[in-house]
This record gives C-alpha cells, sequence and structure tokens, in this order.
C-alpha cells in the first residue's frame, strides 16, 4: 500500500510538471514546493545561487536562513549535494539542485526529521524543480537566439535595400544565406495576423537562422507584412524585370494560378520555386492572407523589387485569388529627358548638401511612407523623425504635409539618388533662397534656366506613360474613379474632405479608392507608396487633358 502511494505521489509531481510544460508560459516551481509540503508536513523553500529566496510556501520560517548560510554557500558552491541540520526545534534538510554553480538549494524545514519516503519526495521535488529551471532556461535562449535571428535577418534586408551587398555578407561572416550568392531575388509580400509571422518564420527557418535559399522578415513599420525574399532561377534576359509580366520562377511566365503545384517546376522543395510555391499554398488555404509578388531583380535593387511587391500585394487584396504578380510598367523616372531632369533634381535638392546623412534617410522614407512607420522601421520615436523633418521643411521652405511636395521631393531623390549635392550656386535653389519656393519654380545654373517640373512633364514620353498608366481606370463599372483620385489628391489624401467636396459618403470614396488600387495595381491606402505615381500621372494628364 505504500509504494502504491508513493507512486501515486509521483504521479501528481509528473502531473504538475506536464500542465507547466504544456501552458507554455514559464517553469513555476511554487506549485511544486506546496505540493512537497502537503505530502511531507513541512514548509519548504527554493534558494537562489546568491543566498536570496525565490519562492517558498507561505509559512516558511525565513528567520532560520542566517543562521545556515555556511551550509548554504557549499551546497551552491558545488562542494556538497546535501545536508541536514537542526535550526531551533526545527528539522533542516538542504539539497543542492542542477550541475553548474552557483546552485539553487531546496531548504526543507519540519518539527521532525523526514521518513524514508518523505526524503524521497523531497528528492524527486527537487530534480523535477531542476528540469522546471533548465527548460526555463532552454526556452529564454531560444528566444533569445529567435530574436537575434530576427535582428539579422532585418539587418540583411536592410543593407539589401541600400543595394550594400558587401555589408549584407560582412555581418553575416560564417553563416552568409544562400540567398546572398543568388544572381537574382524576388520580393514576396505576405499580409497576415501579426500573430502568425513568429510561427511562420520559425517554420520554415533552418539550422542557421535562414530559410534555406531565403529569408522571411518582420516588417517593423507594417505589423501584418512578412516580407519574404526569394532567390530567383529565372533566365538572365528577365533580370531587370522591364517585362510587361514577371517571369515565373522557372524562367517562364508567371500567370498568378494560385493552384499551381510546385512539382511543376521543380523537384527540391528547398529551390526558391518551391519556397514561392509554400508562400501561395498558405494562401490558398488561409482567407486572412493575401500575397504580392515582384519581378525578378538583381540583389543590388531588391529596394525596386520590394516596392513592386507593395503594389502587387495592394491588387492581390482586391482579387479572389488574394494573389498577384506585379504587372510590370515602364517607370516615369527614365522616360524624363535625362540632363533637364537632373538639373530640376538638384536644383530642388541643392540646400540639402550640408545636411546630416540621418536626416536625409529619414526624409527619404518620410516622403513615401507615413511619420509613423519611419518611427518604427527606424526604432526611433515619431518626435523624433517630425524633428528631422521639420528641419528638412525650414531649409527648402516646403510643407512636407502635402502629398504633392512629396511626390516631387521623392522623384527629386530618385533622379540623384538620393545624395543631394552642393556647390551649383545659390540661384539654383528652391524655396528660401532660390526663388519662387514652389516644387516647379524657375531657377538659373551656370547661366542656363533650370527647367520647371511642367516642362518635365511637357515631354511626349511623360504625356504616354501618364495615359498608359491611368488607362485602367477605363474600367469603372459605371464609377467615375478618375474623379474621385483627382479630388482626393486635391484634397491631400484625406478621404473626409474629398466626399464633403463630391458629395459623396466617406464609405464610398474608400471604396472607389480600393477599386482603383486593383485597377492601377498601385498602394495606395496601406503604405501610400503608390500614390506619388498617381500624383505624377493626374498632374501630366492636368497639363494635357486626353480622352
Amino acid at each position: 500500500m505504500e509504494a502504491r502511494a508513493h507512486t501515486g505521489r509521483l504521479d501528481e509531481l509528473l502531473h504538475e510538471v506536464r500542465r507547466q510544460m504544456s501552458r507554455g508560459a514559464g517553469a513555476d516551481p511554487r506549485p511544486v514546493l506546496d505540493w512537497l509540503g502537503r505530502q511531507i508536513d513541512a514548509e519548504v523553500a527554493l534558494v537562489g545561487g546568491t543566498g536570496a529566496v525565490e519562492t517558498s510556501t507561505a509559512r516558511f520560517p525565513r528567520q532560520i536562513l542566517p543562521s545556515l548560510e555556511p551550509t548554504l554557500a557549499r551546497l551552491s558552491g558545488g562542494q556538497m549535494a546535501a545536508a541536514a541540520t537542526e535550526s531551533g526545534a526545527l528539522q533542516v534538510r538542504l539539497e543542492a539542485l542542477g550541475p553548474h554553480a552557483p546552485r539553487p538549494v531546496l531548504v526543507v524545514a519540519g518539527t521532525a526529521a523526514p521518513t524514508r519516503e518523505a526524503a524521497s519526495l523531497v528528492s524527486h521535488a527537487g530534480s523535477l524543480i531542476a528540469l522546471l529551471d533548465r527548460a526555463q532556461d532552454a526556452d529564454t535562449t531560444f528566444r533569445g537566439y529567435q530574436h537575434k535571428a530576427r535582428q539579422l535577418r532585418f539587418a540583411v534586408f536592410s543593407a539589401l535595400l541600400a543595394g550594400d551587398l558587401t555589408l549584407a555578407r560582412r555581418m553575416t561572416t560564417g553563416a552568409v544565406p544562400a540567398l546572398l550568392d543568388a544572381a537574382r531575388l524576388r520580393v514576396y509580400l505576405l499580409h497576415c495576423p501579426p500573430e502568425d509571422r513568429d510561427r511562420l518564420a520559425q517554420t520554415y527557418q533552418d539550422g542557421s537562422g535562414y530559410h534555406g535559399t531565403g529569408l522571411m522578415v518582420h516588417c517593423p513599420a507594417f505589423k501584418e507584412h512578412l516580407i519574404c525574399l526569394v532567390a530567383d532561377g529565372a533566365a538572365d534576359g528577365a533580370a531587370d524585370g522591364s517585362d510587361d509580366e514577371p517571369a515565373d520562377e522557372s524562367g517562364g511566365r508567371f500567370d498568378g494560378d494560385p493552384d499551381t503545384d510546385p512539382q511543376d517546376f521543380a523537384d527540391d522543395p528547398e529551390t526558391a520555386l518551391g519556397q514561392g510555391a509554400v508562400l501561395r499554398r498558405l494562401v490558398r488555404d488561409n482567407p486572412l492572407y493575401a500575397l504580392g509578388i515582384s519581378s525578378p531583380y538583381p540583389l543590388g535593387a531588391t529596394a525596386e523589387a520590394y516596392g513592386q511587391a507593395l503594389h502587387a500585394l495592394a491588387a492581390a487584396r482586391h482579387t479572389p485569388e488574394r494573389m498577384a504578380a506585379y504587372l510590370g510598367r515602364t517607370p516615369l523616372v527614365p522616360l524624363l529627358p535625362h540632363t533637364e531632369a537632373g538639373s530640376w533634381a538638384r536644383a530642388l535638392l541643392r540646400p540639402l548638401g550640408s545636411t546630416p546623412r540621418a536626416t536625409l534617410d529619414i526624409t527619404r522614407l518620410a516622403v513615401t511612407f507615413p511619420r509613423s512607420a519611419v518611427a518604427r522601421l527606424l526604432d526611433i520615436s515619431r518626435n523624433t523623425v517630425s524633428h528631422h523633418l521639420s528641419r528638412v521643411e525650414a531649409t527648402l521652405g516646403l510643407d512636407l504635409g502635402e502629398v504633392r511636395t512629396r511626390a516631387a521631393l521623392d522623384l527629386a531623390f530618385c533622379l540623384t539618388g538620393g545624395q543631394p549635392e552642393g556647390g551649383f550656386g545659390s540661384e539654383g535653389g528652391l524655396g528660401p533662397e532660390g526663388g519662387s519656393g514652389s516644387v516647379g519654380g524657375l531657377g538659373a545654373q551656370g547661366g542656363r534656366p533650370v527647367p520647371t517640373l511642367e516642362e518635365l512633364f511637357g515631354t511626349e514620353p511623360a504625356r504616354a506613360w501618364a495615359r498608359e498608366f491611368l488607362r485602367p481606370l477605363r474600367d469603372t463599372r459605371g464609377r467615375d474613379l478618375r474623379t474621385t483620385l483627382r479630388a482626393w489628391i486635391d484634397a491631400n489624401t484625406d478621404a473626409q474632405r474629398t466626399a464633403r467636396h463630391l458629395g459623396l459618403s466617406r464609405n464610398t470614396v474608400r471604396a472607389h479608392l480600393r477599386a482603383a488600387e486593383h485597377l492601377l495595381s498601385r498602394d495606395l491606402l496601406t503604405t501610400g507608396s503608390g500614390i506619388h505615381d498617381l500624383v505624377h500621372a493626374l498632374h501630366i494628364t492636368g497639363l494635357h487633358p486626353v480622352d
């Protein structure tokens, strides 16, 4: 009977361990101590390696600990495994737990010395507490590893965004991800519930903290985005992403078919194709997911691929399949007259020639993304972002709260590679020293007039680009989307003001904007990264109205 009772007690201990391990909330020795105290009619404490009580039963006599300090020190330091002593009228048993000094010590105090069965329960309880503690340490280490791996993946992504492949390789010395050996990549932008991102990144993570030939990166700015960089195996001829449609992952066209079997393209599930197929399957199986896919790009053009994926995701969220590949269209920048456009951009940015690099980096992000998103992306406060932008506004004499100003400034950054140049003379800039204070004003540079933005937009290639950009809006199903979009830009992207101006409800305006996102394949509402193209297209067609 005694053996059966002892076995039953051990089962209770194991049940407590199973309960703690299943809840995933960390080890808690207090329930084990309380259970042990009830079983042997004694008070129990767990004393940490520093000599302080970590937890104990409710009536443990802490006043006995000073007299036990020499014994506790020897047990904690590894000179002893167990000891029995007296403290006043109390019988005290001490057992060291774990293999590594300084060790915690289990202290049991009762009015009588423990029986053999009670001593056995103390040893079993101590062993289980040590196991729980080691499990807690392992879990803490695992979480720390996952956090550092996540930080490193984001650092690699940031270096790729900046086009610095050398930095990306340096920060991964000893464990260079296979992605960095690829000629090209695609960006798959997965929209999913924020709580799913950790699970997905861990599920597909390899032993080195990467994801085979790809990377899954938590977007710090938009908590619903998981950025997936996937090595691409398409033919070199499509690397510039200039085709009207992106190539599929085997080198042909990607038809956007969500039911495509990965085995149609490759046998190895670790290939880039397999990873893309996994992401498509996740979207197909989960109605809360959506996926935007870029064209293939060289690694040094990751920023362009990411921008494409943002636009593709905006379109994907309005399709039944919730997946879309980027519909390649020629960008505006290379269509503008090179010399004149460069002259305009340098004149606009000239006052920023002595601006700190950090301010320029923040400004480049803030002309595209909301300030709160920039703050999260750079891990700084929103007030810090606003401070840097105020400095730029004062320098340029412009209001960055105006969408047209942001669009023009972003265009200038694109034309100059984001690096303002000094030494153009005080006459060349815009703003307080440049004369008109508008983004399209005239100045003089070396005796030659600096072209206005309207003059750049007056060229036939720019007009053709604007017509092609806005052409999908003809499929409006009775809705005048172009009028809504123009009013929305005139209202500085304020949907409520737009609704009042047009005599529509705010919900109707939002519905028109979502429809335009799908038709234009541009992100207008989530990050706003597609608004600049819309601003330029409407500007051009406003200068040269067409049907």
